[in-house]
């Protein structure tokens, strides 16, 4: 099934440009393809559909009168239900904020909407984005669309299957602990963590602890290019904001592979990894080394990833959610309460001990970037699993140490604060999306996007690598996923 919400969104753009496609006809494909798919994964849970038709309308003309067009000019947009958009809902998966309506545009929407895109609606997210599995108390549960039973990851699961399903050409995320790339590894697309203060925030409570950052989303590696090169900016209201190049991100640079040197790791040396992620990991690299200049197996040093993570994660939660444990905990979920109360137990001692492993951490990884242009890894350690379980307590017979762990593959680079990728390499051996995580220099956001593009130019020609792309058919005939057992929950 091709329609124009199929489209990359680059080649959307193209040809709106050319007047080969006008805005209002993606919007209304973007439309049909949620209505179809909608039910079975509960992706986009809230749509501004007046909002948007007038947009697309505005768009049309501007198109027709000759207009300079803006880069993202009459691309449907998903926004995150963690960032606010007007006249939207901005509930954060949460039932304290469940009939809540944003009056005005955080500053990244207001500079999407700048570039031309239309906000189209928001995307589902678990509640206050904790707990990579998305499912709330108040949207429910989403589906991954390779198999609706199974999670889409988070917190950025809604856009994730939102860009998988055709719903939208680009989209929003946010990432912490792995929450853009998860996502991106589990449906099957692109999900970008720049360095800290790439994209400004100024929204982050702790704005001098960059562990947050907003990213783009899209079905591959020139669509999320256009689309950080429209999110980048400077803004004084966020610590770490600095100034970017918009131009450096797109257009696509050419790269020749051979001048990279690249190191691949399955592990970290630290991370709990599943042996079907470990056996596709090895396939699909192996399928692909010979083409860097250097290809050794080897990884920078994580030592003190594990504490320095949970001990700054608790505390960020701490700081943000502790009075509503506190005061409403009726309304919060397990998660949230589990990092509030581990954020309560630590010290300043346990937080300045934190703080050190993670400046000693970021300065080995310095190092072994001056060798390296590159690191692959897998991007998550396990297959995507049933949404129903509130998050995995166990790899191969491994118990876990905490409800996160097993996000360890994607919190050593937020720690290291470099930028990382999601790349989709085709399926595992269970017939689910497999996603390889590329981390580049802290800095070299425009560099690292460069050699996903150019390795995905690659990958794409092979069936067993090349991007997978779910069965709309079968989700338009698939029951609704708002009747499986704990479809409204927290997870």
């Amino acid at each position: 099934m091709s329609e124009p919400c199929d489209l990359p969104a680059t080649e959307a753009r193209r040809l709106i440009g050319r007047r080969a496609l006008s805005p209002v006809e993606l919007l209304e494909s973007c439309i049909s393809r949620i209505q179809a798919v909608e039910p079975a994964v509960n992706a986009m849970p809230a749509l501004d559909l007046p909002g948007a038709r007038a947009a697309a309308a505005k768009a049309e003309q501007a198109v027709m009168s000759g207009a300079d067009l803006p880069p993202l000019h009459g691309l449907p947009l998903g926004v995150k239900d963690l960032t606010a958009a007007a006249n939207l809902p901005f509930t954060r998966g949460s039932p304290i904020f469940r009939d809540h309506i944003a009056p005005t545009d955080e500053r990244l929407v207001a500079d999407l909407r700048s570039a031309g895109a239309i906000v189209l609606g928001k995307t589902n997210t678990p509640e206050f984005g904790a707990g990579a599995n998305t499912r709330n108390a108040v949207w429910g549960a989403t589906g991954n669309p390779f198999d609706p039973t199974r999670s889409a990851a988070g917190s950025s699961g809604g856009s994730g299957v939102a860009l998988a399903c055709g719903m939208v050409p680009i989209a929003t995320g946010s990432d912490t602990g792995g929450s853009l790339r998860n996502p991106a590894a589990f449906n099957g697309i692109v999900g970008f963590r720049p360095t800290p203060g790439a994209i400004p925030n100024e929204m982050r409570s702790h704005g001098w602890m960059p562990m947050g950052m907003n990213g783009p989303m899209a079905r591959n590696v020139p669509d999320a290019m256009l689309l950080m090169s429209a999110m980048v900016a400077d803004d004084l209201r966020d610590p770490y904001s600095r100034p970017a190049d918009p131009d450096s991100f797109y257009p696509v640079p050419p790269l020749d592979l051979a001048s990279l040197n690249v190191a691949i790791t399955p592990d970290f040396s630290f991370a709990p990894v599943e042996k079907t992620v470990v056996a596709a990991f090895t396939e699909k690299t192996g399928l692909f080394r010979h083409l860097f200049g250097r290809a050794d197996d080897t990884t920078p040093d994580c030592t003190g990833a594990d504490e320095a993570f949970a001990i700054l994660r608790a505390v960020g939660f701490l700081a943000a959610h502790g009075d509503k444990v506190k005061n409403r905990p009726a309304d919060v979920g397990p998660n949230i309460i589990a990092n509030v109360e581990e954020g309560l137990r630590y010290s300043a001692e346990d937080v300045a001990r934190a703080l050190t492993l993670q400046t000693a951490m970021q300065r080995r990884w310095h190092e072994f970037f001056t060798r390296y242009d590159v690191v692959i890894s897998p991007a998550i350690s396990i297959s995507p699993r049933p949404w129903s379980e509130l998050y995995p307590a166990q790899i191969d017979g491994r118990t876990l140490d905490s409800y996160y762990h097993w996000l360890a593959l994607a919190y050593c680079g937020t720690l290291a604060g470099h930028p990382c990728l999601s790349l989709p390499v085709g399926l595992d051996s269970l017939g689910m999306p497999f996603g390889l995580q590329l981390v580049g220099r802290r800095g070299g956001d425009a560099a690292l996007l460069a050699a996903a593009a150019a390795l995905e130019a690659v990958l794409v020609g092979d069936p067993r690598t090349a991007r997978p792309v779910p069965d709309i058919a079968r989700l338009v005939a698939a029951p609704p996923i708002s009747g499986m057992p704990g479809f409204f929950g927290f997870g």
